[in-house]
């Protein structure tokens, strides 16, 4: 007998109170020299989950797959070791300006000095997979698309990936992982297309039930985004603007990815078309060197 949607869906988790007195980036912003420490876990953490943006933009910058390893680590390596508090309380705003800021300077000022000081020992060290890191560069659109673009691109689809993993997350540990699988097309499709019936028969639900778990799905979705948004930026308003900004973004990408298809569509025509063309020319060269022949042994002609 197909279950409800109250046994399938649990409640949103809401935010306390005061939540931007500890999202991560308001740590940051907000450190003095006695909780330093915890301002510095809170960097390296935004660091590790938004290193690839950073590398796709190095990489866009023409520098090669090593060299852009070596940029991207030796950068967060000396972010986490430097004096970083008082540039991060100057920017204040949005994580993704102040790095995005911080590495422009350091490949104009500080990657030469960087190399020549060979520094040793023990640093900060933010995991960077590799390989993983060209094969995802190897996959972004080959459009002439500026580094920046291609950073806030980057910046936006890792922001999504985060959240549907914090998503899974919870529905893995609420022993829901198969309904997550199912239901996590319904995030971006059209409400007038989303299968309710299928699923439903999948999950043994009924389309009701169904249709309650998705809503509850989207809304939860939508909690998550702010959240993640907002571990940052500094304030409640600036929640709203990088929201604006991540769809701006992402509507961008989508017109860009649709123009190269569309591109590539009209490519292969005119391949086609020159294709065919050379197939008719050779064709009339054939029928040009019969009729050449005709005329010079008019007797084949009788």
């Amino acid at each position: 007998m197909p279950e409800s949607a109250d046994q399938h869906s649990s409640a949103p988790t809401r935010q306390p109170d005061g939540y931007f007195a500890t999202t991560h980036w308001t740590v940051i912003v907000n450190a003095r020299a006695a909780d330093s420490g915890v301002a510095r876990h809170a960097l390296e953490k935004l660091c590790k989950t938004y290193w690839y943006p950073l590398y796709a933009f190095v990489r866009r910058q023409g520098h090669g797959p090593h060299d852009a390893q070596d940029l991207t680590q030796e950068f967060f390596a000396r972010l986490l070791e430097k004096n970083y508090l008082d540039d991060a309380h100057r920017e204040r705003g949005k994580f993704r300006s102040f790095l995005l800021a911080s590495m422009k300077h350091f490949l104009a000022n500080e990657w030469d000095r960087a190399r020549a000081q060979k520094r040793g020992g023990a640093h900060p060290h933010v995991p960077i997979d590799t390989q993983s890191a060209e094969t995802r560069y190897g996959l972004e659109p080959a459009h002439e698309q500026t580094p920046e673009k291609l950073f806030e691109r980057r910046w936006a689809l890792t922001l999504l990936d985060n959240v549907l993993s914090r998503l899974r997350e919870e529905f893995v540990a609420s022993g829901k992982a198969e309904q997550f699988d199912q239901l996590k097309v319904a995030l971006t499709a059209d409400k007038r297309t989303i299968p309710h019936a299928e699923m439903g028969a999948r999950l043994g639900m009924s389309e009701g039930a169904v249709k309650v778990a998705v809503h509850r799905l989207r809304a939860r979705y939508r909690e998550v985004l702010r959240a993640e948004i907002a571990n940052t930026v500094s304030s409640a308003a600036d929640v709203e603007e990088e929201l604006r900004f991540t769809f701006h973004v992402l509507r961008l990408s989508l017109h860009a990815s649709r123009f190269t298809h569309h591109a590539s569509r009209i490519s292969l025509h005119a391949s086609r078309f020159t294709h065919h063309a050379s197939r008719i020319t050779l064709h009339a060269s054939r029928f040009t060197h019969h009729a050449s022949r005709i005329t010079l042994y008019p007797s084949l002609s009788l």
